[in-house]
């Protein structure tokens, strides 16, 4: 076989290959994935999620903290 085919071969076998892997991603129906605050659908609790999720202990002093003392 000579090196022209064989080189067309693979390159064909590689754009056949993206384009399958393409169309798999694009075609799967269920695929995307959704935090709890997107499954709800409502702005409200969007914002509440992140408010939960970012906001620290009120109580908790982080202010003073602690030295840090690398390790050498």
């Amino acid at each position: 076989m000579s090196p022209r085919i064989l080189i067309a071969l693979v390159v064909a076998g590689g754009i056949g290959l993206g384009a399958g892997f393409v169309a798999w991603v694009i075609v799967q129906p269920g695929a995307t994935t959704a935090t709890p605050a997107e499954s709800s659908g409502s702005g409200e609790a969007r914002s509440e999620y992140r408010e939960r999720f970012f906001s620290g202990d009120p109580d908790r002093d982080v202010r003073s903290g602690q030295e840090m003392k690398p390790r050498w």
